[in-house]
């Protein structure tokens, strides 16, 4: 089982970057592809960023692309995203999710992938 816990979030203005940290348990954790996702109420959870287990390949929404950074270090178990001129339409709880299974690599946008999420962290951007 691996647990995941978001950090990072908070207020800022447009304009202004964040660094979201995703901790997880567990030693198998740099085995899995992960992604990041957000949420506003009443929408669905949509896609925002994902790098596979070794951190060679990753992808982007193309609403971020540009902006945001996905990065890993399986060595201390955390996964990062990166949050530059963030924008009013980026506010959102992000998610920190894993697949346990390296599912194929090119469903990274879907939630199904992942088998385990994180609770979240509110991101608030300010105009």
């Amino acid at each position: 089982q691996v647990q995941l816990v978001e950090s990072g979030g908070g207020l800022v203005q447009a304009g202004g970057s964040l660094r979201l940290s995703c901790a997880a348990s567990g030693r198998t954790f740099g085995r899995y592809d992960t992604g990041w996702f957000r949420q506003v109420p009443g929408k669905e959870r949509d896609f925002v960023a994902a790098i596979n287990w070794s951190g060679g390949r990753t992808n982007y929404a193309d609403s971020v692309k540009g902006r945001f950074t996905i990065s890993r270090d399986n060595a201390k178990n955390t996964v990062n995203l990166q949050m530059d001129s963030l924008k009013p339409e980026d506010t959102a709880v992000y998610y920190c999710a894993a697949d346990r299974e390296n599912r194929n690599w090119y469903s990274n946008r879907g939630v199904n992938k992942y088998d385990y999420w994180g609770q979240g962290t509110q991101v608030t951007v300010s105009s």
